[in-house]
């Protein structure tokens, strides 16, 4: 299990450095390189666009990868969609700017961050039954928190390279081609997953599936006729993990430092140490969901998240490193909580033969309304110049909204994720 878990968790840090790589360039740089014709404002907008094209394609490679996975197995998607995230993330690197190409520049942007949206759209899926199938019943949420971690050290890889680069070169230097490096880095963390991936063996509940010859036949078609309500119910409970992390790691960028002026690498540093200590909780959290429910956490999180939203823009207009990083930790905490058990929680809803496809669209549903829509919502929100209270109503109201999802979901400790019903299981 330890190996296993290791292995999911070295795929998803891969997997979501290339994706978080492009999050933090877009509220950096990407605007005045790529949209230099329109204002500062404009620009980011623009900028937060592309970067929502990849969150629009996940749940279209949750339906591909979600296919391969329940016809030929989990450990297929693993090294299909990490290639293809690889590779699509080098070569934004090598994209030449609108001063060099005009239009021609956003528009490969959009292509090359549309396919790593397709790839990343069916990461999470593999990983998560990679662990969860393989996990004894009584640690399936600690054990499928390894990969829920993944996402927090692939952000802090790719974050403290651009810290690194950001601090050491010239801000000409930077915005030449200090910016490209950390995709350029993508290529050598892909080799190396690639080369773990092609040794891990398929998980017994496919191979059970394979054996009986009960494999579904079409399983995006399966999932919209039995589960539909539950793939909703899905994803807009974990809305709320997507809407605060890309609000505290993405948002609160481009905002600290086009509007209040707080030095770059300052306020980089601020949203690495929250995204740290939320990853250092994650293993804990999912301890407690073992022990108390996963349905229980995802309703204490949310509740949190909708208490603190205020407080967290307050904090973050003072400008004051230390208010501003409390925010930032309090948020990413409470947002983990939530999160920190849905490895295990989201394929324990969902029959095996449909797994892989079900538990990935409703993950990645999730991801259009909180991560790529609440960029551009909050940017236009605070565009005015005036207090981000608009921001925080916004991030309430989806907490609220995921707080509901989850009240209508049931709780599926202690039960056996071979065991599931393969219709919606009744609100609990």
């Amino acid at each position: 299990m330890l190996r296993l878990a290791v292995a999911s968790m070295v795929g998803t840090t891969i997997e979501f450095y290339d994706f978080f790589a492009y999050g933090t360039a877009a509220a950096l740089v990407l605007g005045p390189l790529f949209f230099p014709t329109v204002s500062p404002l404009v620009g980011t907008l623009a900028a937060f666009g592309t970067f929502g094209v990849g969150f629009i394609a996940r749940p279209l490679g949750s339906v591909l990868f979600g296919h391969i996975g329940d016809r030929l197995g989990r450990r297929p998607v693993l090294v299909f969609s990490l290639l293809l995230t690889g590779l699509a993330t080098v070569a934004v690197g090598f994209v030449p700017t609108y001063q060099r190409i005009g239009m021609a520049a956003p528009l490969l942007l959009l292509v090359l961050r549309f396919l790593q949206g397709l790839g990343v759209g069916g990461e999470w899926g593999g990983a998560v039954l990679l662990t969860a199938e393989h996990a004894p019943a009584h640690r399936r949420a600690l054990w499928s928190s390894f990969p829920q971690t993944g996402p927090s050290v692939g952000f802090l890889l790719a974050n403290g390279i651009t810290l690194t680069l950001s601090a050491t070169l010239p801000d000409d230097s930077f915005l030449s081609w200090g910016w490209r490096v950390p995709f350029w880095a993508a290529g050598v963390l892909a080799a190396a997953g690639l080369l773990l991936r092609t040794q891990l063996a398929e998980t017994p509940d496919f191979q059970a599936l394979a054996e009986n010859e009960s494999r579904a036949s079409l399983p995006f078609a399966e999932v919209v006729r039995g589960h539909w309500r539950l793939v909703l119910l899905t994803a807009g409970g974990l809305s709320i993990g997507y809407s605060v992390f890309y609000t505290v790691t993405t948002w609160s960028l481009s905002y600290g430092t086009e509007r209040l002026g707080i030095d770059r690498t300052l306020m980089l540093g601020c949203v690495m140490a929250s995204v740290a200590v939320s990853g250092a909780a994650t293993p804990v959290v999912a301890l407690l969901g073992d022990r108390f429910g996963r349905r229980t956490l995802c309703l204490t999180g949310c509740t949190a998240v909708a208490l603190w939203m205020f407080p967290l823009m307050a904090l973050l207009r003072t400008g004051r490193p230390a208010l501003m990083l409390l925010g930032f930790v309090v948020a990413m905490l409470a947002f983990i909580t939530a999160f920190g058990v849905v490895g295990a929680y989201v394929p324990e809803l969902y029959d095996a033969r449909v797994r892989c496809t079900g538990a990935s669209v409703g993950y990645n549903l999730a991801g259009v309304l909180g991560g790529a829509v609440t960029p551009l919502v909050a940017t236009a929100t605070a565009g005015s110049g005036g207090p981000p209270w608009g921001v925080a109503a916004y991030l309430t109201g989806i907490a609220l909204l995921s707080l509901g999802c989850f009240v209508l979901l049931p709780e599926t400790r202690p039960a056996t994720i071979a065991s599931r019903p393969a219709t919606d299981p009744a609100p609990a």
